[in-house]
């Protein structure tokens, strides 16, 4: 176990925590990445924050690092004996949104108290580059797949346009120039869609923009009758920094996942049946929670019980190919 003094170079995560009798008192464990993988190395430390002087780190009794500490097992608002989870922050599942989960109380630009408690007040400053940085990323790939989008639907109206094999000169049995003109001016108006009328667009309301969670965002803008750009700013009037259609479509999976277990379960054991309906009664009330609050992000719970389905998958093909590989005799 490494000293205060002595931290190792790169930070991996940060629980933070808030005592529930004496609220100035917050705890925190870090979690450092030695240089060269030479493994990993927790602090926990303590600090007062005087509401009229200087925060201060103290000396304390260690609590969470007694054993080896498991950031997978913490989620904001647990409660651990009389400590209270405030912020989590881990590096290999971390996103850009994620900031907006930092307390004001640890955040440097609104709390310049932070600044007299500098090991703590690097690691968070850490962590504020780190999502620049993956907030960039974010925003290329997102750009890069809006690119790509666009360019398939160019070539689909090109490959249209020009697949027609009917001989433009002779007209179709039973069928006369008004009708061909009548047919084409048909075309035309279905082809120029209008859009939205500005009164409209100024109307539209986060119920409107909740119909279409659940889709695309530019299939959303095609149905809402607006611009992609205007349905992105409708979007930061609203609080929302991404569409959260990736959220819900993920949960509707972890739900489909959780009633097939659901049913293999009934059939073997009850007690693990109910607790499985239990998790899956939990997803969906925060599928709704998102619907309502599109700017919350997965909770940290479901998202490592995401990523055990996505690790148990992967194992299961991985023994379906070697099962494939093996020799008849």
């Amino acid at each position: 176990m490494a000293s205060p003094s002595q931290p190792p170079q790169s930070l991996k995560a940060l629980v933070a925590f808030r005592n529930l009798i004496r609220p100035e008192l917050i705890r925190t464990v870090h979690l450092y990445g030695l240089d060269g993988g030479g493994g990993e190395v927790e602090v926990e430390r303590e600090f007062v924050f005087h509401k009229e002087a200087d925060y201060e780190e103290i000396s304390f009794c260690k609590v969470f690092t007694l054993q080896k500490f498991e950031v997978s097992s913490y989620f904001e608002g647990l409660v651990n004996g009389v400590w209270l989870c405030i912020f989590v922050f881990d590096s290999d599942c971390w996103s850009c949104g994620d900031i907006h989960r930092l307390p004001t109380v640890l955040t440097v630009s609104r709390n310049r108290k932070m600044e007299t408690i500098p090991s703590l007040n690097n690691d968070i400053q850490t962590i504020t580059r780190l999502n620049c940085e993956v907030r960039k990323i974010e925003q290329c790939n997102s750009e890069s797949e809006e690119a790509s989008k666009q360019k398939e639907d160019q070539n689909n109206r090109y490959k249209s346009h020009h697949m027609s094999d009917v001989d433009l000169n002779s007209l179709p049995y039973g069928s006369s120039e008004n009708d061909e003109s009548d047919q084409s001016v048909t075309d035309v108006s279905w082809k120029k869609k209008k859009r939205a009328a500005t009164k409209d667009i100024a109307s539209l309301g986060l119920d409107d923009l909740a119909k279409y969670f659940d889709v695309p965002i530019i299939e959303a803008s095609k149905n809402l009758k607006v611009g992609l750009t205007v349905l992105k700013k409708k979007c930061r009037e609203f609080g929302i920094p991404r569409w959260p259609h990736r959220k819900i479509k993920s949960l509707d999976g972890l739900i489909s996942d959780l009633q097939e277990e659901v049913k293999r379960q009934q059939e073997a054991d009850e007690g693990a049946a109910l607790a499985v309906v239990q998790r899956q009664k939990m997803i969906e009330s925060e599928k709704e929670r998102i619907e309502k609050k599109p700017f919350m992000d997965i909770q940290r719970e479901t998202k490592k019980f995401r990523q055990d389905i996505f690790k148990k998958r992967h194992r299961a093909r991985v023994l379906e190919n070697q099962c494939r590989t093996l020799p008849l005799f």
